[in-house]
């Protein structure tokens, strides 16, 4: 399966943040966004979503048959870097909810219990009021509704800038052992990350994606073209600042 975007372009008023950016993503593969703040990144994954609306261009799935057929709302699982979660439930309030809401969708549910020792999210937490987790705690959350779900295209949104290493850890973890059958897109500006972290490293640059080839990765000055390529990026105003 692929998810495939073809020529999408997206601009508000006179800033042209996408133009005729097009790329090939393969399942089983963890890609790794990487662009500089105000690149487009967020932008790109609220096109995907449907959150805003592109001007131009188009995206799909295709499948192992080579079949395309239009992204559905359920296809898309995406994490934002600010977790969004019911500050007034708890945490075990908020699963119960999420697999009641989605009954006969879900594959296989298990106990809530299970699902939180995936997580590691201790028995002392999992009875607490959302509103009183950390940024954190708050992001596993959003993290375990989103793999419960299953989603075939998986866009997280700068999910690990904030977090503590232990945190950092445990979700990259969790991402390369639930990689296989879907898509996942991980947006960051922090090369490290991505190169720590990602199958595959794409560069959103003047509104264009393209392929790093990470075979090139020990190549003396590798980590110096991509800085190069990032910084020929001309750097936004406070206007596009929230189109990041």
């Amino acid at each position: 399966m692929q998810f495939v975007i073809e020529h999408l372009e997206k601009r508000y008023e006179k800033k042209e943040v996408l133009r005729d950016a097009s790329f090939a993503f393969d399942s089983g593969k963890i890609y790794g966004l990487l662009g500089r703040n105000g690149a487009g990144k967020t932008t790109l994954f609220n096109c995907i979503n449907r959150d805003i609306r592109s001007d131009g261009g188009s995206f799909y799935l295709v499948g192992d048959d080579g079949a395309r057929r239009e992204l559905q709302a359920q296809d898309v699982g995406y994490v934002l870097s600010t977790p969004t979660v019911p500050e007034f439930l708890t945490a075990r309030e908020f699963l119960k909810f999420f697999l009641e809401i989605n009954e006969g969708k879900i594959r296989s549910p298990q106990p809530l219990d299970v699902y939180f020792d995936r997580m590691n999210i201790a028995p002392e937490d999992r009875d607490k009021l959302l509103k009183d987790y950390s940024h954190g705690m708050k992001n596993k959350m959003q993290m375990l509704v989103n793999l419960i779900a299953e989603p075939t295209l998986f866009l997280l949104d700068e999910p690990l800038t904030s977090l503590d290493v232990v945190v950092a850890e445990e979700m990259k973890a969790l991402l390369r052992h639930q990689k296989a059958g879907r898509v996942t897109i991980f947006s960051t500006h922090l090369m490290d990350l991505a190169l720590d972290l990602c199958d595959e490293i794409v560069l959103l640059s003047h509104g264009v994606l393209s392929r790093v080839d990470k075979a090139n990765l020990d190549e003396e000055g590798f980590k110096e073209k991509i800085i190069a390529a990032l910084q020929a990026e001309e750097p936004q105003g406070a206007q596009e600042a929230g189109h990041e």
